[in-house]
């Protein structure tokens, strides 16, 4: 299941507080500025939500994390989710097999970025796009939500290569309104 809270803007994080796990209470206060305890809270909210809605699971769940940041819920191995924030949203996905997720404002992309990150396929793809922001960011969630999945992180990828011969499905939505993209991998 896919659960989304695209308003971060109205997030009411005073409130929000004292729901939290004190491990992740901790998480959030340690960020500087308030928009990022803000997605820190309302990511986590949403894994609440949805631990409550599809597996009866009421309290704060105890996260831990693997070798390259990925999180998991101590003593559920039964459980895989992924969660992700941009600046006016949060997405949390939650799936009985490995999953991941990133969301992202629509963002200019520099020449250099482009050519590091992507394979000559999908430079053509960006440069033949009418909005080439929103084909950069279409693909790098594709490819962000991949690396994700599997736990490996983007350091340790050739990011070019990432989407080439996938065994797995990828969903992506493309929010113009509100000028987010989120692909979900399963």
């Amino acid at each position: 299941m896919i659960y989304l809270n695209d308003d971060i803007a109205h997030f009411d994080l005073p409130s929000a507080l004292p729901l939290l796990s004190q491990q992740r209470r901790e998480q959030c206060l340690a960020f500087r500025h308030d928009s990022g305890r803000k997605t820190c809270a309302a990511a986590y909210l949403l894994l609440m939500q949805g631990l409550r809605q599809e597996y009866g699971i009421a309290e704060p769940p105890l996260l831990e994390y693997g070798e390259h940041g990925k999180p998991f819920i101590v003593g559920r191995p039964d459980i895989h989710f992924n969660i992700s924030h941009c600046r006016q949203a949060v997405i949390c996905a939650i799936s009985d097999k490995p999953v991941g997720a990133d969301i992202e404002t629509f963002r200019q992309c520099r020449e250099s970025l482009v050519r590091y990150t992507m394979n000559h396929r999908e430079v053509q793809l960006i440069q033949q796009a009418e909005r080439p922001e929103v084909a950069f960011t279409r693909l790098w969630t594709m490819k962000e939500a991949v690396v994700k999945r599997t736990g490996q992180g983007i350091a340790g990828c050739n990011l070019q290569h990432v989407l080439e011969d996938l065994s797995f499905p990828i969903i992506t939505v493309i929010n113009m309104e509100r000028q987010y993209i989120y692909s979900i991998t399963t």
